[in-house]
């Protein structure tokens, strides 16, 4: 049961407009998350109507993350994954899970997703990229043999990209599992593997 209830989209402030408006950066690369018909996390943008400033801050860096990231959506999707993953975060797991396959994951990777950069199968990029998100975790820090890995295919703002996303996403975790967000009733079916909060 969730600790916040959303606020009603009937009901949210008009900060939220502007605040929702921060989630698209001024120089997209990437196309939006959402496509027709798929579920909308109106669970999560009415817990967030409850402090649109917070909400118009969080959405500008977790916007960059999303949608400007120098990483493709395959990698930024791997990254949040596994993020959702390490933290037992279900609502973002099943949000995930319907956008992976739109960025080039396929369900058999995604389940993998869960098992870590020891898994078989994953090319060294895809290894070394989870095993960074593992240290960050873990660690605060990625250790010189996997920084090794990833600087050689990675440019610099890459790097800088994959570590702040981390954090973006380990975030997003904090405040959904610590607000016990409810999953929507249309995300319910987009559940795959670990994710359990």
């Amino acid at each position: 049961m969730a600790r916040v209830e959303p606020v009603p989209v009937n009901q949210w402030p008009p900060q939220m407009r502007e605040a929702l408006a921060a989630m698209t950066p001024p120089e997209p690369r990437h196309g939006p998350l959402y496509r027709k018909g798929r579920p909308k996390g109106l669970n999560a943008l009415g817990t967030y109507a409850h402090h649109p400033a917070l909400a118009r801050a969080y959405f500008t860096f977790n916007g960059h993350a999303l949608l400007a990231t120098t990483l493709s959506e395959r990698q930024r999707e791997l990254i949040l994954l596994r993020v959702a993953a390490l933290r037992d975060c279900r609502y973002m797991w099943a949000q995930h899970t319907l956008i992976g396959p739109d960025t080039g994951l396929s369900e058999t990777e995604i389940a993998r997703i869960a098992l870590g950069p020891d898994a078989q199968d994953w090319d060294p990029l895809d290894a070394a990229m989870l095993r960074a998100v593992d240290e960050l975790i873990a660690d605060a820090t990625v250790s010189e043999t996997t920084w090794a890995d990833l600087a050689a295919v990675l440019d610099t703002q890459q790097l800088m990209d994959l570590i702040a996303s981390v954090g973006a996403f380990e975030t997003t975790t904090f405040l959904m599992r610590a607000l016990a967000f409810d999953l929507d009733d249309d995300l319910l079916a987009a559940q795959i593997g670990p994710a359990k909060d």
